[in-house]
């Protein structure tokens, strides 16, 4: 099972990668009584039969194995903590991965590493839009991989050690000031 909701959000992003999306977007809203986890592409979509089919642990359109449980953990882990998983798709516009957590519940896992999360997919996928919006009551954080590009001049910035190591800081650091 994946530890925390950082690595799900790496795994639903990359789905959406291998499903040809040039525009991820990615929020966390951690308001109220529940904590809302979603991600959004513009990829390939699905039909309705394969948007059943993927929260079957024994279901995979990957070849090197012959489970998919990323899905399947994440929902029965939001079934669990008393919220509610959803995937929506449509062929040729995209799918979005919603979960949520009754944030009292004993089982409800950590953030984790959001920022390190963020940054490997900004690395690693360098020709997708990358958008991340979070939320905690009253307050928002928003990044978007493409004008950081551009307000860092052009180009994949995040390869450049000293850049990366600073935009991950600059996340770091909004994310915990919406906690204060």
């Amino acid at each position: 099972m994946l530890e925390d909701l950082s690595h799900h959000i790496l795994d639903i992003a990359e789905n959406g990668v291998n499903a040809g999306a040039d525009e991820i977007s990615i929020s966390i809203d951690d308001s109220g009584d529940m904590l809302l986890l979603s991600v959004r592409d513009n990829g390939r979509g699905m039909t309705e039969e394969t948007v059943k089919a993927v929260v079957n642990p024994f279901y995979t359109t990957r070849t090197e194995r012959r489970v998919g449980l990323g899905l399947p953990f994440l929902k029965q882990l939001a079934e669990l903590c008393g919220g509610v998983f959803s995937v929506s798709s449509e062929p040729g516009r995209g799918t979005q991965v919603t979960a949520s957590f009754l944030k009292t519940s004993i089982d409800v896992p950590p953030l984790g590493d959001v920022p390190s999360t963020l940054m490997t997919l900004f690395i690693g996928y360098p020709g997708i839009a990358w958008k991340y919006i979070h939320r905690r009551n009253e307050k928002e954080f928003s990044a978007d991989s493409v004008e950081l590009r551009e307000t860092l001049g052009g180009g994949n910035v995040f390869l450049e050690p000293a850049l990366a190591l600073g935009v991950k800081e600059y996340i770091e650091t909004n994310i915990d000031e919406l906690y204060e």
